[in-house]
């Protein structure tokens, strides 16, 4: 991809008439996907589990918010591919970049992408249920915590959005959770997306990245709701503080808004190194 272009004269010239969009789309065709991926993956990941909670199971199961989720990142992967290589998921970008797999140039632009398409993701979702969510808490929007009564803790709808511990957890076993799922997560990716790998899908790839996840979801989530990815969480987050749930998304659960953002990266470059130092397809140590 081409740097990007600065605003001078004649690139905001050539912004104008009927070909100015088709131009910035060019120029930002990896940032657009990231965008747009991450966007999907919030619209039909957010959305099953609005639809399976605010049902009360009549309409999901946890199971169906997990084949969300897996169909959600499916869509997602053949959506952006191959314009941006999907990462949509600012942990995966970050991991790439230290595994010299990705260029760091490119980082702040796709994490930017990713955070834009997810705040705008969870808005849709929330524009699309909220008379349902109305009737669930009954226009008092909250945010469960560890010292909630029950009562509130049953009718806290921000949940639906963004991801809280269990009430069982505590901060230390959340951190472990997101870090050992994301660490998987990459573990995943790294290996499927390897074109050394002999095993490595080729035609079937959106479908082995979303069972990773699923696969995750399965195993690993039910502790955090497994966010292992920091734009499916903060974006969501951000949006729901400006939609009527305050500072609470932030400050419950101890300030846990950060445990998603960090757990999730660390595990994501933890599990670059494991594929690195037991998987070998013959790649030279420079490279990797």
């Amino acid at each position: 991809m081409p740097v990007k272009p600065s605003l001078d004269p004649a690139f905001l010239k050539s912004l104008k008439g009927r070909r100015g969009w088709r131009t910035l789309r060019h120029h930002f065709r990896e940032e657009l996907a990231e965008c747009l991926g991450t966007f999907i993956l919030i619209l039909i990941g957010i959305g099953s589990v609005c639809q399976t909670v605010l049902s009360e199971g009549s309409s999901g199961s946890p199971l169906a918010i997990r084949m969300g989720f897996f169909m959600a990142v499916v869509l997602a992967v053949f959506a952006a591919g191959s314009q941006s290589g999907a990462h949509i998921n600012p942990a995966v970008t970050i991991a790439l970049a230290v595994h010299k797999r990705f260029p760091w140039s490119k980082v702040p632009w796709y994490i930017a992408a990713q955070f834009i398409g997810a705040f705008f993701g969870a808005i849709v979702v929330y524009g699309n249920y909220i008379n349902a969510i109305t009737n669930a808490d009954g226009g008092e929007r909250t945010t469960a915590d560890w010292d909630v009564s029950k009562d509130i803790h049953d009718r806290a709808t921000a949940g639906l959005f963004t991801t809280f511990p269990a009430p069982y957890m505590d901060t230390v076993g959340a951190f472990f959770s997101e870090f050992l799922g994301t660490m998987v997560l990459v573990m995943g990716l790294m290996t499927i997306t390897e074109a050394r790998n002999p095993m490595a899908p080729t035609t079937y790839t959106p479908v082995a990245v979303g069972m990773v996840v699923l696969a995750i979801g399965v195993a690993l989530g039910t502790e955090t709701s497994f966010a292992i990815n920091p734009a499916r969480d903060l974006g969501p987050r951000i949006a729901l503080a400006m939609v009527g749930y305050g500072s609470a998304v932030f400050v419950n659960f101890s300030y846990y808004f950060w445990v998603p953002i960090i757990a999730p990266i660390l595990g994501a470059i933890f599990g670059g190194y494991l594929v690195r130092a037991f998987c070998d397809w013959g790649i030279d140590d420079s490279v990797v």
